[in-house]
């Protein structure tokens, strides 16, 4: 039942902070590698018969319905395979700083699934605030003066968005005395002006939330000052969840037949793929650099999100899933290089494939899929979002697309060129490859984008025949 998403992660926080703080930082790793493992296995059964039959749509006592469809099915199982990514990076550490990180991915987990699978925007603002704070503290954990500037950065314009939120709350429970989707969507339907305002305040902090341009100020920072674990965990499932995902889910609940806000969306998504695009060529960090390539990634989604045929969305959907993965793919490789050369300065690096094979060529995975270049997952959804553009006659879009893809090739070609390939710099002939939980974590993340994509044609064909 849905109300187990929510349960396991608080039940796992009490396991973790019961006993002595030596003993719960020990079995940390642990235990939230088995509460992942056990939501991935839950999301991947929440749609068959069995499951379905037990009811999947539960009321909290305050009767807050929570629900799990398709959609709900396969975030909850990507934001399991992020934190489970996150959780081998995090490894590496004292007990006490084990404990606090798991904790903390605990609470965010729990945040991530309520905003998965509510369906009134009061109990969203509730969980995305979750996930706001547990993001805050995850960000400035290390207690660097970056970490502490990205954390501020993203608190005050996440505060701001919270302000946008309520106001907006406050307006729709005033003109429709509900906040259901349903009669929110019915609302806005009607032409009331009072509500389009509302839903105008909400847009815009999804936007923060999901980093999109022009919100866009304090994701760089955050992602690269964070420790290594959090920036896998922000990249890979946290924005998305926080805003990406929030604007699929209302372009098809409350916004489903209107054409303004899909315009807006359309936009917005054609700024955040270009500047990003543009932004992270000039970067000299690798972790600036994956940082602003997910911007322009997260525009992709937007873009599909805001033209809201049904090839566009699947075509975000999918988006969503692969950016998860291959972009947690790229920052596992990033916290490699850190821990073994001891920077991701890309003028201080290079060569370093000679001596991390795994790392070099499973962020060749990486950066091909990103690019979606074929047979790789990447290739598969930006084809389907091109398709779904051309197919509705939004001949710019699908050629901005397409030309921002040339671009994306081109920039990682440049960070791989200068972080693994070239000549071995002087001082790094005694590296080693990556600890083995970076590694193994690599080789499964880089296997999932090169399987999807060579499994992709096979699943359509099954789905077209059906």
């Amino acid at each position: 039942m849905p109300i187990l998403f929510l349960v396991i992660p608080v039940i796992c926080i009490f396991i973790l902070n019961l006993p002595r703080r030596e003993t719960g930082g020990r079995i940390a790793p642990w235990v939230v590698g088995a509460a992942c493992v056990l939501q991935a296995a839950m999301a991947a059964v929440s749609r068959l018969p069995f499951w379905m039959a037990l009811d999947n749509t539960y009321r909290l006592p305050d009767s807050i319905p929570l629900n799990i469809d398709y959609i709900s099915a396969i975030i909850l199982f990507t934001i399991a395979l992020v934190a489970s990514a996150s959780n081998a990076v995090g490894l590496n550490g004292d007990n006490r700083r084990k404990l606090n990180l798991g904790s903390l991915t605990l609470i965010l987990m729990t945040g991530m699934n309520g905003v998965v699978m509510v369906r009134d925007l009061f109990s969203l603002y509730i969980f995305l605030e979750i996930t706001a704070v547990s993001s805050f503290i995850l960000i400035s954990m290390n207690k660097e003066i970056f970490a502490l500037e990205g954390a501020f950065k993203y608190f005050i314009l996440s505060a701001l968005a919270t302000a946008a939120m309520l106001s907006a709350n406050a307006l729709l429970f005033m003109q429709t005395g509900s906040l259901r989707f349903a009669d929110v969507g019915a609302a806005l339907a009607s032409g009331n002006s009072a509500v389009t305002i509302a839903l105008i305040f909400y847009v815009s902090a999804f936007c923060v939330k999901a980093g999109a341009v022009p919100f866009h100020g304090w994701l760089p920072g955050a992602y690269s000052a964070a420790p290594d674990a959090v920036s896998v965990l922000l990249a890979g499932i946290v924005t998305k969840v926080s805003g990406v995902y929030i604007v699929i889910r209302l372009m098809g609940s409350l916004f489903n037949g209107l054409a303004a806000p899909g315009r807006a969306f359309m936009v917005l998504g054609a700024l955040s793929i270009v500047i990003g695009a543009f932004g992270a060529i000039g970067q000299k960090s690798m972790k600036r650099m994956l940082a602003y390539s997910s911007i322009s990634q997260i525009g992709y989604i937007i873009l599909a999100a805001g033209l809201g045929t049904p090839l566009a969305l699947v075509g975000a959907l999918l988006h969503f899933f692969n950016h998860a993965v291959f972009k947690s793919l790229l920052f596992v490789n990033a916290a490699a290089v850190q821990e073994q050369a001891g920077s991701t300065d890309l003028d201080s690096l290079g060569g370093l494939a000679e001596k991390m094979k795994v790392t070099g060529w499973t962020s060749v995975v990486g950066f091909l899929s990103t690019a979606g270049v074929p047979p790789f997952s990447g290739f598969w959804s930006k084809l389907l979002i091109i398709m779904a553009l051309c197919a509705a006659g939004q001949w710019f879009y699908a050629a901005l697309a397409l030309l921002m893809s040339l671009v994306t090739l081109g920039y990682f070609l440049i960070m791989q060129h200068k972080v693994f390939f070239g000549l071995l710099r002087e001082g790094f002939e005694e590296l080693k490859e990556s600890r083995a939980s970076l590694r193994n974590t690599a080789i499964t993340l880089a296997s999932i984008s090169t399987l999807a994509g060579l499994l992709f044609p096979v699943l359509l064909v099954i789905i077209y025949r059906r």
